[in-house]
């Protein structure tokens, strides 16, 4: 059982109600030296405390759950200066997350207003780093992929309507007609110039390409149907966010009504259920609700309702080249913002094995382990000489729930040697002894000498940094 230390946020508590140690001790029937060491990170909070203290202060138990402490500490080496250690990152991502997530805030506050100043002054180059995309992108990370109230409105029309596997387009075009007089029709892909779907408001038509497959038009019809009923709840999400920029926005409401599609098609409960059932093998969920590999790995990544939880995944989608298209996470793995992807993730070995599950156990220089699935996705548009799109799949959860799925069987998830070692992007790993190494390190000296030379690219120099390897 996960001990749980939560010292600070303890303390913070009784300073805001003006209570004393020795009084708290009292009122919880414990003496005043084991309340200190509790404060103090010294002593884990047993069960019968926490529920007093719950009682008495009139807060949720969750209100002491851990912190997503990887995240943190991910996204704190990039808000803070190199000189800051990771033990340092570490501790105060663990004894102070308030101050971590508002540090990180801070940062994400300071690079918005950077971005601004940029267009202001016409510096393209600077605003590059800034993408719609990437916004959008941080956006469904910061919320761990998880957007309550349009899963749960989608939760409900599915259960109203009727959606079941086998007949979820049929059902959705009903819905469509019968509610809000939009037609649907298939038109030739060279008939759309190229779309995959457009919705003509003015004739009240949703056209979608010849092209699509009966899972990808399911998806186009039921971002529509979001697009339309939950459109307040979008808007309530986009003013939260603050956002001003137009492509921005527009970007945030595609990817909340692909959202609330996703959440139409395979319904919470029922998908939790399926995955539970089949321990996750992502192959007999496809043929399960006939949608692709692809749409159903995303919705996993989703399953976060407090209180029925599936297996915490990240999700990301990337090419050949590296480029990464999506990344979402319910997890703290720490995806790259500041360069390419390490080399060694099993990502881009499925592009040696098209259409074949890879599997890997990754581990992180902190020490933190993920098990990964990967595989390739491949999509066309035209016939035989026109070009299409592959991609990679991987999903990924930490070890500690990956008992859970069927691709853990027969593997030695804590052996030292079954794990391969990789980084979030070789600019802010800290394997500094890697040999793939593809860019040198921020914030650290190199070890450059012209009458020498090493296997290791970018050796460091000897005493000023340490090495951390798996």
């Amino acid at each position: 059982m996960t001990k749980t230390f939560a010292g600070a946020r303890l303390r913070r508590l009784r300073e805001d109600r003006t209570i004393s140690q020795v009084e708290l001790a009292r009122q919880l029937g414990i003496s005043a030296s084991y309340l200190n060491q509790i404060e103090h990170d010294a002593r884990p909070l047993t069960v019968p405390v926490l529920i007093r203290i719950t009682e008495l202060f009139g807060v949720d138990t969750t209100f002491f759950a851990p912190h997503d402490t990887p995240r943190l500490v991910h996204d704190l080496r990039e808000a803070l200066p190199p000189r800051v250690t990771v033990s340092d990152l570490t501790e105060l991502a663990t004894k102070l997350p308030e101050v971590a997530e508002a540090v990180i805030e801070l940062f994400r506050r300071y690079r918005q207003a950077n971005d601004q100043l940029a267009e202001i002054v016409g510096d393209r180059e600077l605003v590059a780093g800034r993408s719609p995309h990437d916004q959008v992108s941080d956006f469904f990370y910061r919320r761990q992929n998880y957007i309550p109230d349009l899963d749960e409105a989608a939760e409900a029309l599915a259960e109203k309507i009727g959606v079941r596997r086998g007949e979820t387009r049929a059902v959705l075009a009903d819905r469509l007609a019968e509610r809000h007089g939009i037609q649907v029709t298939r038109e030739d892909a060279s008939a759309l110039g190229g779309e995959l779907h457009r919705y003509r408001p003015e004739t009240r038509t949703l056209y979608l390409s010849t092209s699509l497959r009966p899972g990808q038009e399911a998806s186009r019809i039921a971002a529509q149907i979001g697009l339309i009923e939950c459109a307040d709840i979008i808007d309530e999400v986009i003013e939260e966010e603050q956002v001003d920029d137009v492509q921005t926005q527009i970007l945030m409401r595609v990817g909340l009504a692909n959202y609330f599609a996703a959440a139409l098609i395979f319904p919470y409960q029922r998908f939790l259920t399926a995955a539970e059932s089949m321990r996750y093998d992502i192959e007999l969920l496809t043929n399960h609700f006939a949608m692709g590999w692809e749409s159903v790995c995303h919705r996993l990544s989703t399953l976060q309702r407090p209180k029925a939880r599936g297996v915490p995944f990240s999700f990301v989608r990337v090419d050949r080249a590296g480029n990464m298209s999506k990344r979402q996470s319910a997890t703290g793995f720490p995806f790259s913002r500041s360069g390419g992807t390490c080399p060694l993730w099993n990502v881009y070995e499925a592009f040696n094995a098209p259409g074949r599950v890879m599997t890997q156990i990754a581990a992180m220089p902190d020490g933190q382990r993920y098990l990964w699935i990967a595989r390739t996705v491949t999509r066309h548009l035209g016939g035989f000489r026109q070009p299409g799109k592959i991609f990679a799949i991987g999903l990924g959860c930490e070890t500690r729930h990956a008992s859970r799925l069927v691709y853990s069987d027969g593997r030695d998830l804590d052996a030292t040697g079954a794990a391969t070692p990789i980084g979030p992007g070789c600019k802010t790993c800290e394997r500094l002894s890697c040999a793939q190494r593809a860019a040198a390190p921020i914030g650290r000296s190199l070890d450059l000498d012209e009458n020498r030379s090493t296997f290791i690219p970018y050796p460091s120099r000897r005493g000023a940094d340490t090495a951390v390897d798996a």
